[in-house]
């Protein structure tokens, strides 16, 4: 059911089930009537275009009841046992005060939390009285899902004299890391602002302390503060979405500020570092680098991430622990040219301060661009095609990335390259028209992928151009963070066996389409307020094989260490995710050209990788990250942190991989770069430096890649097993 058909159904629900017999649309509504409003569209159109096919009735309340309960308390750290017991009345009331517009359970968590904040603030005034002491042997468990509701007012106090007691602890060591790394850097420092600062009195680890204990209860002030002040919109923003994520963890309510921030968001004008930040319980996580920012160009700054704490340049740190999320980005973004320092703590433990200075994302860093790369122990040249993302820009005729990669690889034949590596690591999808054209630059005409809707009906997408632009040997690589486009991309160029597809276990798994529909659609809405949007799942993706791309991804024929392999990162770790499931399989030619032998070239690759110390160190190092992921309690003994500190440094340096191979040859960057750039007149000497800086960059970063290394042998097998298949074919 198209789009329109959806709208239509917002736009002519019944004025007497939304407002009751007798009321007006001619006059502006109460917030009463905006909720029940707001709600009964939700409800309609879950229940309608939804995948799943679920009800809001009491069994899906019931669940929803505990997602409400995360949000309102995710970390376990305000509400007792009993207060948990007294809103349990409301279990599987949700569906009701959907519909009805009167939404109690909101309005007791709102009451019962703000009764709990008051309390814990008598809290800090007591423990902020005197300094903590951090010789006692004692932990935190920082896990939520490992914690228990407190059974009385005794156990939450205690709760918060240790969050309290790590927090002040955390804030201290950003003060000690700041303080080393401007000692480390202060022959560099060149602006009056950091002369001036060099010149300020150093201070000892008693004052840091005395600091950190005094800027954590002005901190913990303003939260409290901030969390009695939250309005109506925010509760009930956690009631809608607490129901919405049942249904999958992609269909979300967005109120009218939450959509304001993501049209910002997808506009990609916002300045700022470049990333994607979550909340961790009372943690601020890395959950992605955007292409051409900030972050993504210094790269220091990586996925899995915490940042402990932010200055703005050379100012004092401020603690990001149990912040929101929302809060912590106000605390990161800033003015273009400006400089923000985050203090890090890395997936192995080890403290970082990394420097970022803020800016716009660099749109063209984000385009396709290609190198012809040559191995010293190779005897070919491999082309190699990096795309971060599958972009399209629908004014622009001549402005998407399928084009981009039609380009690319003329380039690169005209170098005479004898294989092709395709990069997808990291490319979280985009438009679907670009998966379906891409496909067909590398086989002839056929089907791409399947797409089901809610109502079972199935299309397929196909590549109507029989021409192909690269007929040779294909390496594709991924990892588990492609998804979507890149998932169908990949998954039709294992089914047409025109690929070796070389990457982590499994890709990402994002195998859904969602439409973000205006809730303010239609007469009945117009003289409505602002009601904010619904983000909701319609479709599923299929490959041509009959095989969902949904939560199981795509299984790499060959498959490279992972050092994110311990992380909860995949579509599959989500709560409510769609499963996966197969379909009737298309009809299509396999690549007939040359098939590849997937177990030989498996064999191949993994003797090659028992002897590379490179490889051997990442599947060392994923498996030290696995065991530290377990180790979710964090002690309070200044000691031990500080031994630990030590140890996770030396354990960094250890199993550091990332070794330049100069003797690994690339070129031909310049070439892919000119043809994206608009130079103003007096710009030149400008665009020429910054050219050949991200040139060296770049080469870097391909001489540092060791699993991009054994896709250059893996090529090469590939290429040399089908010289021999064509020459046999031949006689």
């Amino acid at each position: 059911m198209s789009i329109s058909r959806l709208i239509l159904l917002i736009a002519l629900l019944s004025p007497a089930l939304v407002f009751g017999q007798g009321s007006s649309s001619k006059q502006s509504i109460s917030e009463a009537q905006k909720d029940k409003l707001v709600g009964n569209i939700l409800k309609n159109t879950l229940e309608t275009y939804h995948y799943k096919k679920l009800k809001v009735n009491d069994g899906l309340s019931s669940v929803a009841f505990d997602k409400f309960l995360e949000k309102v308390d995710f970390s376990k750290q305000f509400l007792t046992r009993a207060d948990v017991d007294n809103l349990s009345k409301y279990r599987k009331q949700l569906d009701d005060e959907m519909v009805s517009g009167d939404v109690e359970i909101a309005e007791a968590a709102a009451s019962i939390l703000k009764k709990r904040v008051d309390q814990i603030e008598g809290f800090r005034d007591d423990f902020f009285k005197k300094p903590f002491s951090f010789s006692e042997d004692e932990s935190l468990e920082m896990d939520p899902k490992k914690r228990k509701w407190s059974n009385n007012d005794k156990e939450l106090k205690e709760l918060w004299r240790k969050i309290f007691k790590n927090s002040v602890l955390g804030n201290y060591l950003a003060l000690r890391d700041a303080a080393q790394d401007d000692e480390k850097n202060k022959d560099k420092k060149k602006t009056k602002k950091s002369k001036k600062k060099k010149d300020e009195k150093k201070l000892t680890d008693s004052e840091m302390l005395t600091k950190a204990h005094k800027t954590t209860s002005e901190k913990y002030d303003k939260i409290f503060s901030r969390l009695k002040k939250q309005d109506r919109e925010d509760t009930l923003e956690s009631f809608y979405n607490s129901i919405t994520e049942v249904f999958d963890p992609h269909t979300s309510y967005l109120p009218p500020k939450r959509k304001e921030d993501f049209d910002i968001d997808i506009s990609g004008q916002l300045e700022g570092i470049g990333a994607v930040l979550q909340e961790d319980g009372s943690q601020i996580k890395v959950v992605k680098i955007v292409p051409g920012g900030a972050a993504w160009r210094q790269k220091d700054l990586e996925v899995e991430d915490v940042i402990m704490a932010v200055s703005e340049g050379d100012g004092e740190p401020v603690s990001l622990l149990d912040m929101s999320v929302d809060d912590a980005v106000r605390y990161i973004r800033g003015k273009k040219g400006t400089e923000v320092r985050l203090s890090v703590r890395k997936a192995d433990g080890s403290r970082k301060i990394i420097p970022i200075v803020r800016d716009v994302v660099q749109i063209d860093a984000s385009y396709a661009r290609s190198s012809v790369i040559e191995h010293p122990k190779l005897k070919g040249k491999v082309g190699y095609i990096k795309l971060p993302k599958f972009y399209r820009d629908f004014g622009d005729v001549d402005r998407n990335c399928t084009k981009d990669v039609r380009d690319e690889l003329r380039r690169l034949k005209a170098q005479k390259v004898d294989s092709i590596i395709l990069d997808l690591r990291d490319n979280g999808g985009g438009a679907l028209e670009d998966a379906r054209q891409m496909s067909g630059l590398f086989i002839e005409k056929g089907p791409i992928v399947q797409v089901r809707d809610h109502e079972n009906e199935v299309s397929v997408l196909e590549d109507n151009d029989p021409s192909v632009e690269w007929d040779g040997p294909l390496v594709v690589l991924v990892n588990r963070f492609s998804a979507s486009a890149s998932e169908i991309l990949a998954g039709a160029m294992q089914d047409y066996d025109r690929a070796v597809i070389v990457g982590s276990e499994q890709t990402h798994g994002k195998g859904t389409v969602q439409v973000l529909l205006s809730l303010n659609q239609g007469p009945l809405t117009m003289f409505a307020p602002q009601m904010g949007a619904l983000k909701v799942t319609i479709q599923k993706f299929y490959r041509v094989n009959g095989e969902s791309t949904q939560f199981k991804g795509i299984r790499p024929d060959i498959v490279m260490p992972d050092i994110f392999s311990y992380t909860k990162s995949l579509e599959q770790d989500l709560e409510n995710a769609l499963e996966y499931d197969t379909i009737s399989p298309q009809k299509y030619k396999k690549w007939d050209n040359f098939k590849p032998d997937i177990p030989k070239l498996k064999k191949l690759s993994m003797e090659r990788s028992k002897n590379n110390e490179r490889l051997s160190a990442m599947l060392d190092y994923a498996k030290v990250l696995e065991k530290r992921n377990k180790e979710t309690s964090t002690s309070l003994k200044m000691e031990k942190v500080l031994e630990q500190d030590k140890n996770n440094d030396v354990l960094a340096k250890k199993f550091k991989y990332d070794e330049i191979n100069k003797e690994i040859k690339v070129s031909a960057f310049e070439a892919s770069i000119k043809s994206h750039q608009n130079i103003k007149p007096g710009d030149e000497k400008q665009w020429k430096e910054d050219l050949k800086q991200r040139g060296e960059e770049w080469i870097e970063s391909l001489q540092k890649d060791a699993i991009l290394e054994e896709a250059l042998y893996i090529s090469e097998d590939l290429t040399n097993a089908a010289s021999k298949s064509s020459l046999s074919m031949s006689k």
